[in-house]
């Protein structure tokens, strides 16, 4: 497969997998959306049409989104991920959405050792989180992905309660 026809693969699988998250799946009633690696924001801008209602955090090493997909000043946090969304956990959020595996297992290897810990302390009972990334953890239960969505594609868990 063409790395372009993956890619596609990639971002149709989030969009669903978000979709399906926002319109069929029980969400706790109140706790905020956390976006690990805003990147240029397009999955930001799809998680503020899906959770209008909720504070939206989104992290990430440097701001480089585009100008019309830019949390709001006190809704981005600028640094290392693993040590900067640290100061979130204590269980509030509703969703976790981590998109930032590279693709270099080396390196992946390297974000598995600190992301399925982080994910769920940010995450309150119940909470759902997605990620590119598997996310092997005692207090995340894997959900069912949507039909047609490839199981190593996209991953999905509930925090346990």
């Amino acid at each position: 497969m063409s790395r372009l026809d993956s890619f596609i693969r990639r971002l149709t699988a989030q969009r669903d997998i978000l979709n399906h998250v926002a319109t069929d799946l029980p969400v706790p009633a109140s706790g905020d959306v956390l976006e690990i690696g805003l990147g240029n924001g397009r999955t930001y801008s799809h998680l503020r049409e899906l959770f209008a209602g909720r504070r939206i955090i989104a992290f990430d090493r440097a701001l480089a989104a585009h100008k019309s997909s830019q949390p709001a000043p006190g809704d981005f946090v600028q640094g290392e991920i693993d040590q900067t969304a640290r100061a979130f956990a204590g269980g509030n959020a509703a969703v976790v959405h981590a998109d930032i595996g590279t693709g270099y297992p080396d390196q992946d290897a390297l974000t598995l050792a600190w992301l399925p810990g982080l994910t769920a302390d940010l995450l309150g009972p119940g909470g759902i989180a997605l990620s590119g990334l598997p996310l092997d953890h005692p207090h995340l239960t894997p959900l069912p992905l949507p039909q047609g969505i490839d199981p190593d594609r996209y991953f999905l868990y509930r925090k346990s309660t």
